[in-house]
């Protein structure tokens, strides 16, 4: 009986763009420029799970395989599991004139090459196989067709011996590899642009894939792959949605108890308003439930959180160390969108993260230097609440006062809850207000109320009947109350 059993390349997260590794049995392509990670991808793939006792073969067309084992032990690879078959040309190749005519010919025995390739395979029956490169045979074949029919001839000759094989290509302008796409049963492309390196499936027979591309490092350790998140996948919530509250009556009273958990929650204002102060209250009354938080910085430094926190009685540094709370700097330009939403992942999958607040979402616009942040911050939001995480981000409006904005990124549709913070001018005094815009799953209050932030926390204060003009930043008295102190 055929084995339908996927095999895993090693990576962990390719294995999960490919729905669980690649049917056996089959021939796949990995292709792409000099540099950008073939050969290291097909050591993963010969070296994952020998425990299982399958034999392995590298079979070398192009480098040597002293310099192809030289570079794969710097990666901790264990070379010396795998069989090695070396055709790559050497001195002897130009003074002899020896060809590639590789199953083309009814005299295969009259080629060493040949035969070597015929009694290697033979003798081990290697269930993995990877090639690198098969792009070599084309500058030894008088023409395309003969290079399309020792290639089909090659890879026909191991699958017979059943093998599944991952072979290599470099293509380019001038060389192109349409032909061997097209023989493949799976295509793997591996690039870099502007944003770094990135990895896409594009072809995988008979089987159903992650579309990318998706970021891609390559390390001390090989390869890592960060799979493009989905919106809507990897759903599980079934939990009711409880109350999440502020602590602080008067806020918890504007949102009709609090914030739902699983929602996203958007808290708008200028610089220096409070916004994050107000997401940490969040996250302090859940520290008191227990619930594990984490906070992204891309703009603050953890250390001047920690201080700044400690100063209006909100103990983040004594919640980090009972391990309620994580704070993760991300500094700029060091992750991709999808480097970074493999982070959340594992906070949420892996350690158990309730909450995720994001400090900023302009700060993360200019980390990663993201084009389409709209895109990539609503599919990560779509996943949070797929898993039933509550979401907090923080959201800068350029405008100290004047005309009302919620967002100047376009995002406030992503919100279930949107909680604004405005500067006020009072009798030429700089004082500071907060709102409930939005909240989708409960009535809310309408009116707006003054705050401030002390040495002892958040102190709100009740509603501000009396002013007309707040949004506009320059409220002013009505009438019948404007003798009012």
């Amino acid at each position: 009986m055929p084995n339908n059993k996927r095999l895993l390349t090693g990576i962990e997260g390719l294995d999960e763009v490919l729905d669980g590794g690649v049917p056996p049995g089959q021939a796949y392509l990995a292709r792409g420029g000099p540099g950008c990670g073939k050969t290291t991808l097909g050591w993963h793939f010969l070296t994952h799970n020998l425990k299982d006792g399958a034999p392995r073969l590298f079979i070398t067309l192009g480098e040597s395989m002293a310099q192809l084992k030289r570079n794969a032990v710097v990666s901790g690879f264990p070379v010396e599991a795998v069989e090695v078959l070396d055709l790559s040309p050497n001195a002897d190749f130009f003074v002899q004139n020896q060809g590639y005519d590789i199953f083309a010919s009814a005299q295969v025995e009259q080629d060493p090459l040949t035969e070597r390739i015929v009694e290697q395979v033979s003798a081990i029956r290697p269930q993995r196989v990877f090639i690198d490169s098969m792009t070599q045979l084309r500058y030894l074949a008088a023409d395309t067709y003969q290079f399309r029919r020792r290639v089909v001839g090659f890879l026909r000759f191991l699958l017979h011996q059943g093998a599944t094989v991952l072979f290599t290509s470099e293509s380019s302008q001038e060389a192109p590899d349409e032909d061997l796409q097209f023989i493949s049963d799976g295509i793997i492309t591996l690039g870099m642009h502007r944003e770094g390196r990135h990895i896409e499936v594009s072809k995988l027979r008979g089987s159903k894939f992650r579309k990318g591309p998706h970021a891609m490092r390559i390390g001390d350790r090989g390869l890592v792959v960060y799979p493009h998140l989905v919106a809507g996948e990897n759903n599980v919530a079934t939990a009711p949605t409880r109350l999440c509250p502020a602590g602080i009556p008067e806020i918890d009273e504007m949102l009709n108890g609090g914030i739902e958990t699983g929602t996203v929650t958007i808290i708008s204002g200028p610089s220096g308003v409070g916004k994050t102060t107000v997401g940490l209250q969040f996250i302090k009354e859940a520290a008191g439930r227990g619930d594990r938080s984490v906070v992204y910085l891309f703009e603050e430094a953890v250390d001047t959180l920690l201080n700044r926190c400690e100063g209006i009685n909100i103990p983040v540094r004594a919640m980090v160390e009972r391990g309620t709370l994580s704070v993760i700097k991300i500094d700029p330009l060091v992750y991709s969108p999808d480097e970074f939403s493999h982070h959340v992942r594992l906070e949420v999958e892996k350690a158990g993260a309730q909450i995720i607040m994001i400090d900023s979402v302009l700060g993360y616009k200019l980390s990663f230097q993201e084009d389409d942040l709209i895109r990539n911050v609503h599919t990560l939001c779509q996943y949070l609440k797929g898993r039933g995480i509550t979401t907090i981000l923080t959201n800068e409006i350029a405008s100290i006062t004047g005309d009302f904005k919620v967002t100047e990124l376009g995002v406030s549709y992503l919100a279930d809850n949107i909680i604004f913070l405005r500067y006020l001018e009072i009798r030429g005094q700089m004082r500071r207000a907060i709102g409930v815009l939005k909240k989708r799953l409960s009535d809310f209050e309408k009116t707006l109320r003054e705050f401030e932030i002390s040495r002892y926390g958040i102190k709100v204060g009740r509603p501000l009947t009396q002013l007309r003009g707040i949004l506009s930043g320059v409220p002013e008295f009505i009438k019948s109350h404007k003798n009012e102190r």
